[in-house]
């Protein structure tokens, strides 16, 4: 099935964007092209020293999840001012390639570093980072798309799609890591599926993503592509896959984001025990999409950027006993 995973993304040049937001926004300035996974996205410098992110879609996006983005961004903004998004400027324009339409959206420039470049840490700094997610949860408390009800595949719900891509992995103790996390959360989530809140969630809190201010704390989130009606609890735990890559000792900053969500946003018991599945199956979700996309995409190296320290960081949970484990990280948050 054709979608934003397999179709080739845009690949305009600097040129046809400077000629494109002239003739379309009334700018002119600096472009510069920024990378981006399956969209394609340009950096603005107007004349006038403004500041402008411009997104061109992946021509398989459909517009009714732009709508969504848009939607949500608009419902954030009118409840918590101060939290940073990036909002659309004006209506998405379509540009014309080569028999392709693209959907082209302005949408404004946030100040900040991100947060994998911000040189301030510490379990501190952790928590924080899980309060800002609880504070983007409030945010989003009470809103609802119709587009964000959707199989989506980094929806940490979509197991099928997971078991789907198994045969895209190199060998059996791959797919023999990711089987143990699937059995594992068949056995420890589905039976209490129905204690877990749902809510539409921004799903992809990583730390290119989140921006922080000269103390390191998170001030702004960019990137909505990813928004889907899911479990509530998958909000802390997309953040708490990613910060774990790359650690010694994985569980401090994830316990300690965990806690600062739950100070903020309460997760209630049921969900707190889930939470250690939803990383291990975010992982998953990571690691057999890499894998899967890697064939079709060869020159694409951003597709395994993050792929070793997931599977060390799957390897090392795959020792664990996820109960103990899960037991630990709710007595953390309280």
């Amino acid at each position: 099935m054709t979608s934003v995973f397999t179709t080739t993304p845009p690949n305009f040049s600097e040129q046809d964007i400077v000629k494109f937001i002239l003739i379309h926004f009334g700018l002119s300035g600096k472009v510069t092209n920024l990378y981006s996974d399956r969209d394609q996205n340009f950096f603005i410098l107007s004349e006038s020293n403004k500041k402008f992110i411009l997104k061109i879609s992946n021509p398989a996006e459909q517009t009714k999840i732009l709508e969504l983005q848009n939607k949500a961004i608009l419902y954030i903004r009118s409840r918590k001012p101060n939290l940073g998004v990036p909002l659309q400027i004006g209506d998405i324009k379509e540009f014309n390639k080569d028999g392709e339409i693209y959907f082209v959206r302005l949408v404004e420039y946030l100040d900040g570093q991100f947060l994998k470049d911000s040189l301030v840490g510490g379990n501190t700094s952790h928590e924080k980072l899980g309060i800002f997610l609880g504070t983007l949860s409030h945010s989003l408390d009470g809103f609802f798309h119709p587009a964000s009800n959707r199989e989506f595949e980094w929806d940490v719900r979509a197991i099928e799609l997971i078991k789907s891509r198994l045969d895209h992995l190199k060998s059996k103790s791959d797919k023999k890591t990711v089987a143990h996390f699937l059995n594992e959360y068949e056995n420890n989530v589905l039976p209490i599926i129905s204690e877990l809140k749902m809510a539409v969630i921004h799903n992809d809190g990583n730390d290119h993503n989140i921006l922080v201010d000269q103390n390191g704390e998170a001030k702004g989130i960019i990137d909505f592509g990813d928004m889907v009606y899911s479990y509530q609890a998958a909000e802390p735990a997309v953040c708490m896959a990613y910060l774990g890559l790359g650690k010694k000792d994985a569980f401090t900053p994830m316990a300690q984001v965990l806690k600062g969500y739950h100070s903020c946003f309460s997760l209630n018991n049921s969900e707190l025990k889930s939470v250690i599945y939803l990383v291990c199956i975010r992982l998953c979700i990571s690691v057999t999409m890499s894998a899967w996309r890697m064939k079709l995409f060869p020159d694409n190296k951003y597709l395994s950027v993050s792929q070793k320290s997931a599977w060390d960081l799957l390897r090392k949970l795959e020792k664990e006993d996820l109960k103990k484990f899960a037991n630990h990280l709710r007595e953390y948050a309280f």
